[in-house]
């Protein structure tokens, strides 16, 4: 099974309401008065970094890739539960693990460390509280919304491939939690783009229902030369979203395109309509 169809089949046990039918990034749990936003994310030796990787880039990314689904959620984290797997260089892990829980204010809530052979594999559970209600959801986007960005995308790809002005970009991501939070008020949908901005907005497209017309020419990216791939490649985490045509936004955002009623297929890009996912971002 590859990873949609793994989710497919999830969709058919019981779910909690909590879970918007795991169409999301992130569980929405409303208890009392409050919104609890709870998100787990994972990590692989092999995948996603590489064995000789320096582990304490690896801690501040896996803990960085978590904080941006509560980001994409206008959410304030509260605390992370962490999965280890023990291996070599576990002490610059956590060192790493200090440095991004101190830049950011998080605690260490626990968690579970294993022994195990082969490729490592990492787990992290982080918690959040949402700042507004409702809290944006992946589905919420409306024909006649503007599609908008932030900041530029494809350097954690050239980092990855060893531009050293980038290496920073795929290392060590830096989650947008001011803007999400500053912008969930203003929103009809929002995720991050973590998977390649094409890919990620088709998914957008599908939980809401309707079709996104993106224009290539205004997506910001990092090589121009490369802007085909740089709207491919993941690992930007960056926020992607949608917003009345009319609105003032409160942070600086690039407008990509429209959100149209729902057509044959859920996106345009450049005139070009696109019903598969095939080569539009990275997927397991």
């Amino acid at each position: 099974m590859n990873e949609a169809d793994f989710i497919s089949a999830l969709r058919a046990l019981p779910l909690h309401p909590s879970a918007r039918g795991l169409e999301d990034d992130c569980a929405v749990l409303e208890l009392g008065s409050e919104t609890l936003i709870i998100t787990h994310d994972m990590m692989a030796e092999g995948t996603h970094f590489r064995a000789d990787a320096d582990m304490a880039d690896v801690a501040w990314k896996l803990v960085a890739t978590n904080l941006s689904d509560l980001a994409a959620k206008g959410a304030e984290p509260f605390g992370v539960l962490l999965g280890h797997s023990l291996g070599e260089r576990d002490e610059r892990f956590v060192e790493g693990l200090r440095e991004v829980l101190s830049d950011y204010d998080v605690p260490l809530l626990g968690g579970d460390t294993i022994a195990a052979t082969g490729p490592r594999s990492l787990g992290l559970t982080a918690i959040g509280k949402a700042t507004h209600t409702p809290v944006p959801s992946r589905s919420g986007a409306l024909a006649g919304d503007a599609i908008y960005v932030t900041g530029t995308l494809g350097a954690a790809m050239l980092g990855f491939e060893g531009a050293a002005e980038h290496l920073d970009a795929f290392n060590r991501p830096r989650p947008s939690l001011a803007e999400g939070q500053t912008l969930a008020p203003h929103v009809t949908a929002m995720m991050d783009v973590s998977d390649g901005l094409l890919l990620d907005a088709y998914r957008m497209a599908t939980a809401s229902n309707c079709t996104f017309d993106i224009a290539s020419k205004y997506v910001p990216v990092a090589d121009e030369a490369r802007r085909a791939q740089c709207m491919r490649w993941g690992d930007d985490y960056e926020l992607l979203f949608t917003a009345p045509e009319d609105a003032e936004l409160p942070v600086l955002a690039t407008k990509i395109g429209h959100v149209i009623a729902h057509d044959i297929a859920p996106l345009w890009l450049d005139g070009e309509l696109i019903s598969e996912t095939d080569q539009l971002g990275y997927q397991h």
